[in-house]
């Protein structure tokens, strides 16, 4: 079996009162633009909060959104994404593959 890039996917955020940040998305991907488009879409159904609804849980491929906050507007146009880099391991996602 193998195992889909590790990426992630950062959203520029801000709100009505001014404030801004980023929302950070990582998950499996075949390509940064499958990864934007699963992290919209896990985004978007984490939305499902506000109507009441349960927040969906993590799915398969590691992708989730549990930190929706509403009143932040996401600017998605603006989201960058690369493979992402544990800061704590020995290896870096630029390294290539490689065995023990």
């Amino acid at each position: 079996m193998t195992l889909l890039p590790l990426y992630e996917v950062d959203v520029p955020i801000r709100n009505t009162a001014g404030l801004h940040g980023v929302h950070v998305f990582t998950g499996h991907a075949d390509s940064r633009s499958a990864a934007v488009r699963i992290a919209h879409e896990v985004y978007d159904q984490a939305a499902a909060r506000q109507a009441g609804l349960e927040v969906p849980g993590r799915r398969p491929d590691g992708w989730t959104a549990r930190g929706y906050r509403p009143g932040w507007e996401l600017d998605w146009k603006a989201a960058t994404t690369g493979r992402w880099n544990n800061p704590y391991s020995f290896t870096r996602a630029d390294d290539g593959d490689f065995e023990l």
